[in-house]
């Protein structure tokens, strides 16, 4: 059975029913209106590029192959090096296009968004009968943009989720929540680790989301804008240590969220060096005596092999390895013997 819908502010209207409220008059025009199935099986364009993509995608394939998706294709960039979705789509013979859309969208009912990086204009999102839905890495309102998970590992936060809400043009992150799931951060849990742990329960959740469609689309509730933060895109430059402001656990916190982008790194002797495997540690007993008590003093740990740098706040951390331009990385004890152990007061200072 099929019923003809149109959207007002993303609300689903069925058109064989009759309005409640005689003193609201609509303007419908012929492109507003879409024929929909109550039901599946639903012909879906997925828009995706990567690893964290790539998950929402197999699910995706899964349920095309067991029939409760009738249509998959995928539309994909060329500009990535590393194309997931691309190689996946490739691989199991999903018809494929290449941002950004030329093509007619007709026949698709949902356009599907998952870590794409691109606006959608208004014009392709309302080509689709039932919109558009994003799965993003966080739990909005909080942490919209590029990089949310990043920032809930940079902030210290102990919890996260997914959040399947639909795309409205002109800015990210901003539609109604449709669906949302949350888990717990571990405490050493790197970003590597939470970001294929979400990939997987977005996949999830948007399977089920599809399998509720169209129904759950009208459960639909916005966001709340004061409880809004941001996670925006960054450089390289949020790899450097500020000591002076940085406390241990933040230090330790900015290395577990550029796990696999970025290594820490700080001023030396007027060069920039990377600080390698980096752990919390307690106040040494033994470093009372230290003269120079400000943060980013170090100095070497006999006992355990590696450099000891004071914070903020008194908070401390220990550096196993250390990179220097031009070199290979070397152990804490090769640094040491290099540029502490000539110092009159076994100290240096970072910056």
């Amino acid at each position: 059975m099929f019923v003809k819908t149109y959207k007002i502010k993303h609300k689903f209207l069925d058109l064989t029913q009759p309005f409640t409220n005689s003193f609201r008059i609509f303007k419908v025009s012929k492109k507003q209106i879409h024929t929909v199935p109550k039901e599946g099986p639903w012909s879906v364009l997925f828009f995706g590029v990567d690893d964290f993509s790539l998950e929402s995608l197999k699910g995706l394939h899964k349920e095309y192959e067991l029939k409760t998706l009738c249509r998959l294709e995928v539309v994909t960039t060329q500009q990535n090096k590393k194309q997931e979705v691309r190689d996946y789509a490739m691989q199991n013979g999903i018809a494929m296009r290449t941002w950004p859309v030329t093509f007619d969208t007709d026949g698709f009912h949902i356009g599907i968004v998952v870590s794409f990086g691109h606006l959608i204009p208004k014009k392709i999102i309302n080509s689709f009968p039932l919109g558009m839905l994003n799965v993003h890495g966080s739990l909005l309102p909080k942490w919209r943009g590029a990089s949310p998970i990043t920032y809930s590992l940079k902030n210290g936060d102990t919890h996260t989720g997914v959040t399947i809400m639909n795309i409205l043009p002109k800015k990210f992150d901003i539609g109604e929540i449709i669906a949302q799931e949350q888990i717990s951060i571990t405490p050493d849990e790197t970003l590597p680790e939470l970001r294929a742990k979400l990939a997987k329960i977005g996949a999830n959740l948007l399977v089920e989301t599809i399998k509720k469609l169209p129904s759950i689309l009208s459960n639909g509730r916005p966001q709340n804008e004061t409880e809004a933060t941001y996670a925006p895109k960054f450089t390289s430059k949020i790899s450097l240590i500020k000591w002076d402001e940085m406390s241990a656990i933040d230090i330790y916190n900015l290395q577990r969220a550029l796990v696999g982008l970025y290594p820490l790194t700080t001023k030396f002797r007027n060069t920039m060096i990377k600080l390698l495997d980096i752990k919390k540690i307690e106040k040494p007993n033994h470093l009372s005596h230290l003269q120079l008590d400000i943060p980013g003093v170090a100095t070497f740990d006999k006992v355990n092999k590696v450099l000891i740098v004071k914070c903020k706040d008194d908070s401390w951390i220990s550096v196993a390895k250390v990179c220097i331009p031009g070199r290979r990385s070397m152990s804490a004890n090769d640094f040491s013997n290099g540029f502490i152990l000539g110092q009159k007061q076994r100290i240096i200072v970072f910056q």
